[in-house]
């Protein structure tokens, strides 16, 4: 991320306001506040020490002007009452739900998305200086991100690429934030609300879509035993003893299901020669 001096100093360049150390009533308040310190210790000891924890960092100012070195902590530190003011910056990772954001994709379909951030501060003097409130700031920048990347995607995208989506918000994130010493560690889409009707369209769409492939399926079947019945019928022509043991198999069906009337077919060579008495 760079020297955070540096950048801090940039900062103040860019406002118009370069650093250029304390003046001389700024140094003759500090020398009297530390003859004041002195002349009332140890009771001084009560405004002078602070204490920082472990997942903390202090930003301090004296007179305006940002102490040297990085932020303190974790630990005890010293401040001079009155001309120092510290700021506490929590370094944990904070976690904040995106709210529900009513986009516009790119086929013009109005859904509603909302997410959840997680980031965390690297760097708490950038966090103070360059930016105002850095967590209030981060989430109006993510809802922001979020309209913005989601309005590219058309429904389908949105349904099926959310890891996609959420890896380009991060990044986009993560470009925006560095500059305030934050640093975008996951972003996720949580839900997509898609309205009523809609919803009843594709679930016609999709029914309908499996009515077709049940069809096709079915088609399919009836082709492939048509295609076996052929086969069949072409090895009984060959054989007219396969087709007296296709008549035995159908008497061995109908007599299992213990019908009232049996019917037996004449064997086929009896057909065949009153046929040809007849002619």
């Amino acid at each position: 991320m760079g020297d955070p001096e540096k950048g801090i100093r940039d900062a103040l360049k860019n406002q118009g306001g370069p650093d250029k150390g304390f003046g001389l009533c700024e140094w003759i308040l500090i020398v009297f506040t530390f003859i004041m310190v002195i002349l009332t210790f140890p009771l001084s000891l009560w405004w002078c020490i602070e204490i920082v924890m472990e997942y903390e960092r202090a930003v301090i100012f004296r007179l305006g002007h940002l102490r040297k070195g990085e932020a303190r902590g974790p630990g005890v530190y010293f401040i001079l009452p009155c001309i120092d003011n510290f700021i506490t910056v929590d370094m944990r990772t904070i976690t904040f739900d995106i709210p529900p954001q009513e986009i516009l994709t790119k086929d013009s379909v109005t859904v509603n998305v909302d997410g959840v951030v997680y980031y965390r501060v690297t760097n708490a003097i950038l966090s103070v200086a360059n930016v105002a409130y850095s967590d209030p700031a981060t989430r109006l920048l993510a809802q922001t991100t979020l309209r913005n990347v989601l309005g590219t995607k058309n429904l389908c995208q949105l349904l099926s690429d959310r890891e996609e989506i959420a890896r380009s918000m991060q990044a986009t994130l993560h470009d925006a934030t560095e500059e305030w010493g934050i640093h975008v560690e996951r972003v996720e889409i949580k839900d997509v609300k898609l309205p009523i009707l809609l919803q009843r369209a594709m679930a016609a769409e999709a029914e309908a879509s499996r009515e077709a492939r049940a069809k096709v399926i079915a088609a399919e079947g009836e082709m492939n035993a048509s295609r076996a019945l052929k086969e069949a019928a072409m090895v009984i022509t060959e054989s007219p003893a396969a087709l007296q043991l296709r008549y035995l198999q159908t008497l061995n069906t109908i007599a299992a299901e213990k019908n009232s009337t049996i019917v037996f077919p004449l064997p086929i060579d009896m057909l065949q020669a009153v046929i040809g008495m007849k002619r």
